[in-house]
C-alpha cells in the first residue's frame, strides 16, 4: 500500500502522471467552485461540497506525510503549510469565515513541482517554448486571485462597494494597473494597506511577466565552460566565453 502511494507521487510512470493531472485538475476545479458559489448565498450544499473537499485534501496530505521518508523535513516546506492553509481555508466557512480563496495556493505548488513541470516539458511542446512567459503569468493569475479573495473576504459585508467577487476583483485590477477609477474604495486602515499590497507586489509581477513576454526567446543550457544558462534560441558558440554549445533542438517545423 505505502509502496504504491509513493510510486504515485513520486514515480515517473504514466500512471503516476495521469494521478498528478487529476490533483492538478482537482485543484482548479475548486478554484472554479469559489468563484461560482460567491455568487450566491451559502447554502447547505455548499457547505457539505467544502467539507467533502476539504475532506479530500486532508487525505492527500496525509498521503504525501507517510511516504515522505524526510519526516521532519516534511515540515519545513512551504509546500506543507500551502496545504495545511488550503485545509483550513475549506474549513473556515463553517464558522463563517470567506477565506476559501486560500486553496489557490495549492495549484501553484503542484505547478511549482518538479515533477509536473517535467512532465508538461514532455507534453506540450507549447509549455517547452513559453514556459518562463506561462510561469510569469500563473504567478500574477495566483497573485491577482489570491488578492482579490483576501478583498472580498475582509470587505464584503461591511462595503457596500464590494459585494461579490466580480466587485473585488474590479478594483484589484484597477489598482494593479494604477488605473484607479475611485468608485470602489477599500474601507479603514487594513484597506489602504491592502491597496498599497497590490500596487507594490502587483506591479512587480505584472513587470516580470513583460520582461519575458518582450525580451528576445532564450533557451536553457548550461554551458559546460563557463557555466551561462541562457542563451539564444539558435545559438551555436556561448556569447560570453565562446565555446561550442550543442544545444538541442527539435529540428525544423
Amino acid at each position: 500500500m505505502l509502496k504504491d502511494l509513493r510510486n504515485l507521487y513520486h514515480g515517473r510512470s504514466k500512471r503516476a502522471h495521469r494521478f498528478r493531472y487529476a490533483l492538478l485538475a482537482f485543484d482548479l476545479g475548486t478554484i472554479l467552485f469559489v468563484i461560482v458559489t460567491s455568487f450566491f448565498p451559502p447554502t447547505f450544499w455548499v457547505l457539505a461540497a467544502d467539507v467533502a473537499i476539504g475532506a479530500l485534501i486532508v487525505l492527500d496530505f496525509a498521503a504525501r506525510f507517510a511516504v515522505e521518508e524526510r519526516k521532519l523535513a516534511f515540515w519545513g516546506r512551504l509546500a506543507t503549510w500551502t496545504d495545511v492553509v488550503a485545509m483550513v481555508s475549506f474549513l473556515a466557512p463553517l464558522l463563517g469565515a470567506q477565506f476559501g480563496f486560500l486553496r489557490v495556493l495549492r495549484t501553484l505548488r503542484l505547478l511549482h513541482a518538479y515533477q509536473m513541470l517535467g512532465r508538461l516539458r514532455q507534453d506540450f511542446r507549447l509549455f517547452r517554448k513559453y514556459e518562463e512567459v506561462i510561469l510569469a503569468a500563473i504567478n500574477l493569475g495566483v497573485f491577482l486571485f489570491v488578492m482579490t479573495g483576501l478583498i472580498y473576504a475582509t470587505q464584503a459585508g461591511h462595503n457596500p462597494d464590494i459585494r461579490h467577487y466580480a466587485d473585488a476583483l474590479y478594483f484589484t485590477v484597477t489598482t494593479l494597473t494604477t488605473t484607479g477609477f475611485g468608485d470602489i474604495t477599500l474601507e479603514g486602515t487594513s484597506g489602504r494597506l491592502l491597496s498599497v499590497m497590490v500596487m507594490i507586489v502587483g506591479v512587480t509581477l505584472f513587470l516580470r511577466l513583460a520582461q519575458v513576454l518582450f525580451r528576445p526567446l532564450k533557451v536553457k543550457h548550461k554551458c559546460p565552460s563557463c557555466g551561462l544558462l541562457l542563451h539564444d534560441a539558435d545559438a551555436v558558440h556561448c556569447k560570453h566565453c565562446g565555446v561550442v554549445l550543442n544545444i538541442e533542438d527539435e529540428g525544423l517545423v
